[in-house]
């Protein structure tokens, strides 16, 4: 990374956006500003942009937390700066537009706590996943314990925590930490294709896929199949709702607004 060179690479091509983490020289350590810069962007994501592509400079999503940029906080103040990181993460999965993320190399602590708030995510086969924060003394605090625990359970994530443990991509897919195992060097590609295609989507589903199904796992019963009719009642009227339908008795790919 250039001297002054933006710590967040953007660009907007269409209905794609995408975003690139850009602190290579420390394998894309998180430092503040890098997280200011991303709740710039999912605080006000570009009109039109119906998906965004999520990835790494120099060959690894994030490393976690830039530790040489730490300095010695007040309780109350790690209290703060953790639920900082919490509403951020939350802007990112419940922006309401789907986010494809290319995983490659390191995605270790608050990378993968950054990686887990992705709708969609891609790994290649060298890809390592690891919570390291319990070897360092610390625990985390950028939501793993809610985000990596519900995809690992809480008994995998404690071991992990505990041992220090990594998973390499294959097995980083297997577990869920992502969705798609590609080759070596392929991530961005697939993350691409995948996000044209979800782009493709009506806006409303993807809204609602982003919004309801995320919710619904913390809800009751009862509780959440009223508010999955409440999703289809959106849904299933208006022009999209017509032009699915359409689209399927002329069997053709539907064309949305």
């Amino acid at each position: 990374m250039k001297k002054n060179e933006p710590v967040l690479l953007t660009c907007v091509e269409g209905p794609i956006a995408r975003l690139v983490i850009n602190r290579p020289g420390k394998r894309n350590a998180i430092n503040d500003a890098l997280l200011q810069a991303l709740g710039g962007f999912f605080n006000d994501i570009p009109g039109g942009v119906r998906a965004i592509v999520l990835s790494g400079a120099g060959g690894h999503f994030s490393s976690g937390l830039d530790l040489s940029e730490q300095v010695e906080r007040e309780p109350e103040q790690v209290m703060k700066h953790s639920r900082g990181w919490h509403r951020l993460m939350d802007t990112i999965q419940f922006s309401g537009v789907p986010v494809v993320a290319a995983l490659s190399g390191a995605v270790m602590g608050g990378g993968l706590e950054i990686a887990s708030t992705a709708h969609v995510r891609v790994a290649e086969p060298s890809t390592v996943f690891r919570l390291p924060e319990g070897k360092r003394g610390i625990f985390v605090g950028g939501g793993a314990t809610v985000r990596v625990g519900r995809i690992l359970g809480p008994d995998r994530m404690t071991e992990m925590m505990l041992t220090g443990r990594s998973y390499n991509g294959e097995e980083g897919c297997r577990l869920g930490l992502a969705h798609h195992l590609v080759g070596e060097g392929e991530a961005l590609a697939k993350a691409e294709e995948l996000a044209r295609e979800i782009a493709g989507n009506a806006s409303l589903v993807n809204y609602l896929i982003i919004q309801s199904i995320a919710r619904i796992g913390n809800m009751s019963h009862d509780d959440g199949l009223y508010t999955e009719s409440l999703s289809a009642a959106l849904s299933q009227t208006g022009a999209d709702a017509r032009e699915g339908l359409k689209a399927f008795l002329e069997k053709r790919k539907p064309r949305f607004g």
